[in-house]
Order: structure tokens, then sequence, then C-alpha cells
């Protein structure tokens, strides 16, 4: 049952909203995976990030890409959650109170044993519109015992213009989607940031909405 009413939400719903009110520059849009073991590692702006990113993918597709999202945010009550684990397929991440490596990608290494797709955000938190977050490890520590994952960078601007940080109402908004190659796992975790953000940097350069946008290139590497 959940998975019908996830194809109709996006088939109904999602899709033609995304394309009716947001004029999306999509670019290698067939780098896309249609079968996991994949990670999509995505910038991250606004709410509307994920449900563009699983717009792009089949219908018969949809019930195996899986956000992976912050638990204390959309469990926080009892209707979010709902919506979220049955509708959307969110995989809730505990980000506080777990230092147990292991246990806290458990459902994510079960879902990629499943080939489904993951959508990643490495900046962990949505950042300003337009701007460049510090890139976390935490997606190499996820991947670096699983190199039969494939990872698919992706860049998205617009989309913070679109609908802005505690807003609740879409603005018609140009939006670019730009999708990279496979990108391979280095073996030191403090090259995968840099290694990202070149990667993030090289694909802006495809944006139409570049100009014009405040623009924070430099990125933090974290733990």
């Amino acid at each position: 049952m959940n998975r019908v009413l996830k194809i109709l939400f996006f088939g109904v719903l999602v899709k033609p909203l995304v394309l009716v009110v947001l004029g999306l520059h999509i670019v290698n849009r067939r780098a896309l995976p249609l079968l996991g073991p994949a990670v999509i590692a995505a910038n991250h702006n606004s709410h509307l990030d994920t449900l563009v990113l699983m717009s792009l993918f089949p219908l018969s597709r949809i019930h195996q890409v899986r956000p992976v999202a912050a638990a204390d945010y959309f469990l926080k009550n009892p209707l979010l959650a709902w919506f979220s684990l049955n509708i959307i397929g969110i995989i809730p991440l505990q980000r506080k109170h777990c230092r147990n490596i292991e246990k806290l990608f458990k459902q994510c290494h079960q879902a990629l044993d499943d080939k489904d797709i993951l959508i990643i955000f490495p900046e962990g938190t949505r950042g300003k519109p337009g701007q460049m977050g510090s890139i976390k490890k935490g997606l190499f520590y996820l991947l670096k015992d699983r190199r039969d994952t494939e990872i698919i960078p992706v860049v998205m601007r617009g989309l913070g213009q679109a609908l802005p940080r505690g807003e609740a109402l879409f603005v018609p908004f140009n939006c670019d989607v730009i999708i990279g190659n496979q990108l391979r796992l280095p073996d030191d975790s403090k090259e995968f940031p840099r290694n990202l953000a070149e990667v993030y940097k090289e694909l802006s350069r495809h944006c139409l909405t570049r100009a014009g946008m405040e623009e924070d290139e430099e990125v933090e590497e974290t733990e």
C-alpha cells in the first residue's frame, strides 16, 4: 500500500507541480542510476531539493529512492513522521546521541543491500540559497567499505529561492539540477570533503542561475 501511495503522490502531485511551477534546467540526467546500490550526493538549500531529485526518477523506480533525513526533525510529530516514513520513504538518521557508526548507518546499509538509491546531503543541513556549506565526512564513513556503491554528485541552485527557508509556498523560479558522473571515493577521509567540493565547483559552472547569486566557493573541512 505504501508503494502505491508513494507512486500516486509523486505521479499526481509532485511531478506535475515541479514541471509547471519550476523551470528546471537539467544537465546530464542520463547519469542518474536506475538501480542501486547507489547514492545521490547533493548540496542542500531547500526542502524542495528532495522532492525535485525524486521527481527525476521514473515512477516504476520511485519506491527504491530513499532520502536519508534527520530523525529529530522529520519524526518530531506523528503526522510528519507518518508522511516522511510512508510516503517519502525516508531513512531516519539519529544525528544526536549516537556515537556508534555501525548503528548510525544500519538502515542505510540495509537499503543499499536491497539495491536502493539513497539521497544524501553531505553538508548535513540546509544552507543559505546560493552558498555551499561545509561538507561533512559522514558519506565517506558510510561507503568506505562499500566499493560496490555508485556515488553520483549533484549540484542544485535556485530551489532556495523557490521555497525559501521558513516559508510554505512556492515562488516561481528557474532552477538548475546539474548531475555529475560517478565519483570515486578516496582512500583518505580528509580528501573526501576537498574532492567533493572541487566536483561541486565544477558542476556549478553549468548553472544558468549562477550569475547574480551570492556565492561561497570555500568549503570547510569538518569532522
